[in-house]
């Protein structure tokens, strides 16, 4: 190695430094003093006190962990489907050539950078029993009001719903730039072959989406699973648990209770389950498409 190139190797290391840096500070510490404390009984101020697998045996009777975690099940098994239906309904409206297409393009995507905080707080108003806008449109129609928050069957399912609204202009991006990138040609070939609509988005349009339907399934398992701030702010985890995700349940133990070595260990089950499904999706929705 020349003197040159030993100088250039050094200077490389020097500008890629703060992004090691970052990554053992913010990363990997972060994760080996997680397991850590997976094995330790830790308050935040006393020293860990070793405890050995308690804490996973505490974890497997722990009924109210089981719970949150049928809650986010339940919230991941609404929100997906709401997430890929509608999504995929508007990015074919929009790919076509109607007024305004950059505008509604634009539109459709700023709920997912504005503030999850604000847009939550703005839905709780929205879901209010007896001041929300919801309920107000049922009284007109001689409807009773819904308790959209209140209701042990109806927040889940209302906490989904505006998950879906908040965060599908995402999808609607990424099916778009799916859509797009199918060749014309297969279209033509099919209209000349007297195909419906229809057939052209069961035979041509939905097969090669598979991939894009992939990454978005997995996106939105990964924000099903890491669901937080809806809950949080809407129900604070009711009625009755019902709407407690695991990460809200994880936060609780971990700054409410200050179980810190509890709650590493519902975070590596939380990470375990998401494994599991990812794998299942994979397994499932993961089939190369043949051209």
């Amino acid at each position: 190695m020349t003197i040159g190139e030993e100088k250039n190797e050094k200077i490389g290391y020097a500008f890629i430094s703060p992004y090691i840096i970052s990554l053992l500070v913010f990363t990997a510490y972060p994760l080996i003093f997680s397991f850590y404390l997976i094995f330790h009984r830790w308050d935040l101020l006393t020293a860990p006190v070793f405890v050995g697998l308690d804490n996973f045996f505490f974890l497997l009777h722990d009924t109210d962990f089981w719970q949150a975690l049928l809650n986010t099940l339940v919230f991941l098994l609404i929100h997906i489907p709401l997430q890929i239906i509608f999504s995929v309904m508007i990015a074919m409206v929009l790919a076509e050539k109607i007024f305004a297409r950059t505008f509604f393009r634009a539109a459709f995507f700023l709920p997912v950078i504005i503030s999850g905080a604000v847009v939550t707080i703005l839905w709780q108003k929205l879901y209010a029993t007896d001041t929300g806008i919801f309920n107000h449109l049922l009284n007109l129609m001689g409807f009773s009001p819904v308790g959209w928050l209140t209701s042990t069957k109806v927040a889940m399912p209302s906490i989904a719903i505006m998950a879906t609204w908040k965060n599908m202009g995402f999808y609607i991006i990424l099916f778009l730039g799916g859509l797009l990138s199918i060749p014309g040609h297969l279209y033509e070939v099919s209209k000349i072959e007297g195909a419906s609509r229809w057939q052209d988005f069961w035979r041509i349009t939905l097969p090669l989406l598979r991939p894009t339907m992939l990454l978005v399934v997995v996106l939105s398992t990964f924000g099903a699973f890491s669901l937080f701030i809806e809950p949080y702010v809407m129900t604070g985890g009711g009625p009755l648990n019902k709407t407690m995700s695991v990460v809200l349940y994880m936060y609780k133990h971990a700054f409410l209770f200050q179980h810190m070595g509890y709650a590493a260990t519902i975070g590596f089950a939380l990470a375990l389950v998401i494994l599991i499904v990812v794998l299942l999706q994979k397994k499932y929705l993961g089939k190369e498409t043949e051209y």
